[in-house]
């Protein structure tokens, strides 16, 4: 039975029908994780699938690299820059794919990316020395680029109550790729070999799985998937439903908040982390621990597997805490539980058995994707107009994250890997301090409430427009979402309506 929330205004006549009760953005306010209506739930289920491809092929390599370093000479110095690599093309992707979602919308943006990126899976089939192998990882690590419009698509979608479960869910499950790949890789191998391959020449086969992957999932979200609840974006711009943005606006709102920046610092060492656990972890075990392949991808694979309910766990607490404390709940949770994972990395570092190392890692595992989560729990609110940029900036932010610790800690024999997992989690720790320094003036911060002038969701939210902009409408949208994103004051707060016509100030 269709529902429709008592928000609407429209007339029934008027009013488009969804299977999902909506608000006044006709955004959904429930998230039926087994429902696959459109728009709301098949978007969802479209974003993570997709994003989950990219993932299993970005790390392809990792769990095949006793083999792969075998039959191309490769060095350790050599591994560690095409891990850096596979990450490293995605920072300006990321950003770059947050202004096409907001330009272009999520749909058409994440299936080009994709589509473009598939020729460089194929090819590592073909990678004949350390030259071409890092040249194929780095165009590969594009593809990841997409979590920015799963997390754009989402928060397009789904209303503030439920948009950091959304958010969580997508991008939890979509990182699954990573944990994923590392049995997936290896039984493809295997079954390879068996059928009569040499392993030299098995390997290379394996990459055609992933490439094959990575292809449906394009042309899944471009033919079924819908950008908006009401339409597509190309649908919308020319019934003038939706104006076209000015891209320098966009960009200029999103890089003047300062707390973007904040957000990808943090972000960098909780999704960069984990970026960089999958790039080293399953060697790590085979070589400290002389585990075979197939085991040391069995406890690699533990690690990106804890995202089915990790990250996606972070998001339900994201929303739970902004419900009941608000924006400043979100904060503080944030703060909490990144740190704990900085401490439960450096606990990684410093055990030296295996079992004890299997158990810190999938302790540490939970925390710091839950970390990743949470971040995504408050992007949303950072900014209405350039949200597809704040997303692109926080997404990168994680990719320049993984680049960092892998270049510092992890690159050549400088130092024990060990000893890089411990300097990293004090790192973490440390990195995870900025989150203080965010503040809302219309929620607060973390150690401060709401400004004593009185600002407002529609000051906040319409600060991002121009009165000429606003003298034509432009505002609606952010209007609309100002006035949904009143739960982040906590319910101990009074949702007082103020006025959404008074001027704004014009910073925030």
């Amino acid at each position: 039975m269709e529902e429709k929330s008592p928000d609407h205004t429209e007339t029934d006549s008027d009013s488009p029908k969804f299977a999902l009760p909506v608000d006044s953005e006709h955004k959904a306010t429930v998230f039926r994780l087994f429902s696959v209506a459109p728009p709301h739930m098949r978007a969802f289920h479209l974003s993570w699938i997709s994003f989950f491809c990219c993932f299993v092929s970005t790390f392809a390599a990792p769990p095949l690299l006793p083999i792969i370093r075998d039959n191309l000479n490769l060095t350790s110095t050599d591994i560690g820059n095409a891990g850096i690599a596979a990450v490293s093309g995605a920072v300006f992707a990321r950003v770059a794919m947050g202004t096409a979602c907001d330009l272009f919308g999520p749909r058409l943006a994440s299936a080009s990316l994709i589509l473009l990126t598939t020729p460089a899976v194929y090819c590592s089939s073909i990678a004949n020395s350390a030259a071409s192998f890092l040249l194929v990882r780095f165009f590969t690590g594009f593809s990841i680029a997409t979590f920015v419009s799963t997390q754009f698509w989402m928060s397009s979608l789904f209303s503030a109550p439920v948009v950091g479960t959304a958010n969580g869910v997508a991008g939890g499950w979509g990182n699954l790729g990573g944990g994923a790949t590392q049995l997936i890789m290896p039984l493809v191998f295997s079954v390879i070999r068996d059928a009569g391959a040499v392993r030299f020449t098995a390997w290379r086969i394996a990459f055609f799985i992933p490439g094959l992957m990575q292809t449906l999932s394009a042309f899944a979200v471009f033919f079924l998937g819908q950008d908006l609840p009401d339409g597509n974006f190309s649908k919308l711009k020319k019934s003038g439903e939706k104006h076209k943005d000015n891209f320098s606006q966009v960009i200029q709102h999103a890089v003047t908040n300062y707390r973007g920046w904040i957000l990808a610092l943090t972000y960098g060492f909780s999704f960069g982390v984990e970026l960089t656990i999958d790039n080293i972890i399953a060697q790590y075990f085979y070589d400290r621990f002389n585990v075979n392949l197939h085991t040391a991808g069995i406890i690699a694979a533990s690690f990106g597997l804890a995202n089915l309910f990790s990250r996606p766990g972070g998001g339900l607490i994201s929303d739970a805490v902004g419900k009941r404390f608000g924006m400043r709940g979100r904060l503080w949770t944030l703060w909490m539980v990144q740190t704990l994972g900085g401490l439960l990395c450096i606990v990684l570092g410093r055990v030296g058995s295996l079992s004890a190392s299997i158990a810190a890692m999938v302790v540490f595992s939970i925390f710091v994707q839950a970390a990743c989560g949470l971040t995504f729990g408050i992007v949303p609110f950072v900014s209405r107009r350039s949200l597809g940029v704040i997303s692109g900036m926080t997404g990168g932010g994680g990719n320049v994250g993984a680049v960092l610790t892998q270049v510092i800690f992890f690159r050549g024999s400088r130092f024990k890997t060990e000893t890089g997992l411990t300097l990293m989690g004090v790192m973490i720790v440390c990195c995870t301090l900025p989150v203080a320094l965010i503040y809302f003036p219309q929620w607060g911060g973390m150690f401060c409430g709401p400004s004593s002038k009185g600002t407002t969701e529609e000051d906040y939210y319409l600060s991002e427009w121009s009165s000429i902009e606003r003298e034509k409408g432009f505002q609606r949208a952010s209007l609309k979402f100002a006035d949904n994103s009143r739960s982040e004051r906590g319910t101990r707060v009074g949702s007082t309506s103020s006025p959404a016509d008074k001027n704004p100030p014009t910073h925030v």
